[in-house]
């Protein structure tokens, strides 16, 4: 018998984002999971209390920067299946989002014993490259 830990399911990490008041509210749906590759992407849809200015669909970067530390965690949770807490994280925002859902790719970098490293992309419903994060998240075991 293995002592490897399975990978949460795409299903088992959307009853988690849908359990988290602030995670259900942004919206967050689990679009594909990629244990192999220890990858995972998710949607996010446009709605008016993430506008930048009212009436203009443009995002605001604070729930875009939520955005990326959340899907960023996932990637990790899907393999350790705990939460795990943010050290740092940085975005780079490279242009507007304008009028789109998000579509959010968190790819796993390293998974130490300490830490555990994830480039995150997020995309507009075009495919154009809208901003990248990198965050570090504590993986060791309470």
């Amino acid at each position: 018998m293995s002592d490897e830990v399975k990978p949460l399911s795409g299903e088992e990490i959307q009853k988690y984002l849908d359990a988290s008041p602030f995670i259900a509210f942004m919206g967050l749906k689990v679009v594909e999971t990629d244990p192999a590759h220890e990858r995972i992407t998710m949607r996010c849809e446009m709605k008016p209390e993430f506008e930048r200015g009212k009436g203009t669909g443009q995002w605001h970067g604070g729930p875009i920067a939520a955005i990326i530390d959340t899907v960023g965690d996932y990637a990790l949770i899907m393999a350790l299946r705990r939460g795990l807490p943010t050290v740092n994280f940085r975005v780079d925002y490279l242009r507007p989002a304008i009028k789109t859902a998000l579509i959010t790719t968190a790819t796993v970098r390293r998974s130490g014993k300490s830490v555990g490293v994830v480039d995150v992309d997020v995309f507009n419903e075009q495919k154009a490259l809208l901003a990248i994060g990198r965050a570090t998240y504590s993986t060791l075991s309470s």
